[in-house]
């Protein structure tokens, strides 16, 4: 099959909100697209197109392929936003980066992300949680679940592991945001990344003359001080691993928080689960239904080839929709559009697929299961402060969720 590339040819437009009726749910177009033969072309907001892709297998082709790149610097790479140009001057973070390089860069953190390093790290996080709570409770109803525990907890934990001062939360928390805001001027977002990158470039020098037991630290003394990074890739690890250490998990907490009051038959499973097999179970499946990640993952074919029966070809740029596949009845035969704690998800594409796979799974699954069943156990009567149709989602960021969720108990 050989869809149009003609540039007049009038395309739907990518990307798409999610249905305000079930704000969970990939967007409606996504979902009609995955039902057609082939794949859809989609124009975005400078008038390029690319092709997206939102079938489960086709996804996990996509991500496998080393025909296709993942290089944010080619010309030919869907651009999002008007802020996701790549600069000449910008180092490009190891996951924007192709092998053997991305595998390199990306071999000097795996020690730090196993499932036996989180689990390690389980009873500090565990602690962190219970003082999160503790605080809110102290505090009182109504409280905004996500300023008072969903961003904290992961926060606080990603800070200790690389050693950021956690009073400055506010700052990386902000910077963050409007990082990943899709809505906002180019300039506005490249200032605040400018910004960012001048704190960690400073935070890492302090390091360099007086390191401390983190990540940071000991890479530059067993990467840099070897020459195997320069300091601007250890920085652009750094605002990689700070971004994406505490958005995805944090908005994680809050949106599944909100999936669970909407499910209480749901809520009670994991709140009265004794077993972290099911309490495991139960998260794999919070990731799929909910997939915050969903404007991140773009990819260009550096060759032609065949994808879902379309021909792709070289130069063409291609997006992957994980929301879209991780609703695939490829995935689940079964009640895919259906919340139900004893799914069995454990395939899903919530952290990608392939070699750019996330590092940080580990540790935001351990998060995850530690900090959601505290919430619900400490807080049995937990519930919205406010109607569900005025809770307002992250429409225009790369990570999905809700921008405050008040509760109370």
């Amino acid at each position: 099959m050989t869809a149009p590339h003609d540039s007049a040819t009038v395309h739907p437009h990518f990307p798409q909100a999610r249905p305000s009726a079930c704000p969970f749910d990939p967007p409606t177009d996504y979902r009609d697209w995955q039902r057609r033969e082939g794949l859809q072309r989609a124009t975005l907001w400078n008038g390029s197109s690319a092709w997206v892709v939102t079938r489960f297998e086709d996804i996990r082709a996509v991500l496998s392929d080393p025909r296709i790149s993942a290089d944010g610097r080619n010309a030919g790479m869907p651009r999002l936003s008007p802020a996701a140009q790549h600069r000449p001057d910008e180092e490009p973070p190891f996951v924007r980066l192709d092998d053997p390089e991305h595998a390199r860069q990306r071999r000097m953190l795996t020690a730090d992300f196993t499932a036996r390093h989180a689990a390690a790290l389980r009873p500090q996080v565990q602690l962190l949680v219970d003082e999160a709570l503790d605080e809110m409770i102290v505090k009182g109803p109504p409280a905004d679940l996500v300023s008072d525990f969903a961003l904290p907890v992961p926060s606080r934990v990603i800070a200790v592991l690389l050693g950021v001062p956690y009073e400055d939360h506010g700052f990386f928390q902000h910077s963050s945001n409007m990082l990943l805001d899709m809505s906002l001027p180019a300039e506005q977002v490249r200032s605040a990344s400018e910004v960012f990158v001048e704190y960690l470039h400073e935070l890492i020098a302090k390091k360099a003359t007086a390191p401390g037991d983190d990540l940071l630290s000991r890479l530059l003394a067993e990467r840099v001080d070897t020459g195997e990074l320069t300091r601007r890739q250890l920085t652009s690890m750094a605002l990689l691993m700070l971004i994406a250490g505490h958005e995805t998990t944090a908005n994680t907490i809050a949106l599944g928080t909100l999936a669970l009051l909407r499910h209480p038959e749901q809520l009670a499973v994991l709140r009265d689960a004794e077993d972290p097999a099911v309490i495991a179970r139960a998260v794999e499946e919070l990731l799929r239904y909910l997939s915050v990640v969903e404007n991140v993952v773009v990819r260009v074919a550096t060759e032609d080839l065949t994808i879902g029966g379309e021909d792709v070809r070289a130069g063409d740029g291609i997006i992957v929709s994980l929301p879209a596949g991780n609703r695939d009845t490829a995935l689940l035969p079964d009640r895919a559009d259906v919340l139900d704690l004893t799914h069995n998800a454990r395939a899903h594409l919530a952290f990608g697929f392939g070699v750019h796979q996330c590092l940080g799974q580990n540790l935001a699954r351990m998060e995850l299961q530690v900090a959601i069943p505290a919430l619900l156990r400490r807080l049995p009567g937990l519930n919205l402060a406010i109607p569900f149709e005025d809770v307002a989602f992250r429409q225009q960021m790369s990570v999905y969720g809700v921008t405050r969720l008040p509760v109370t108990w």
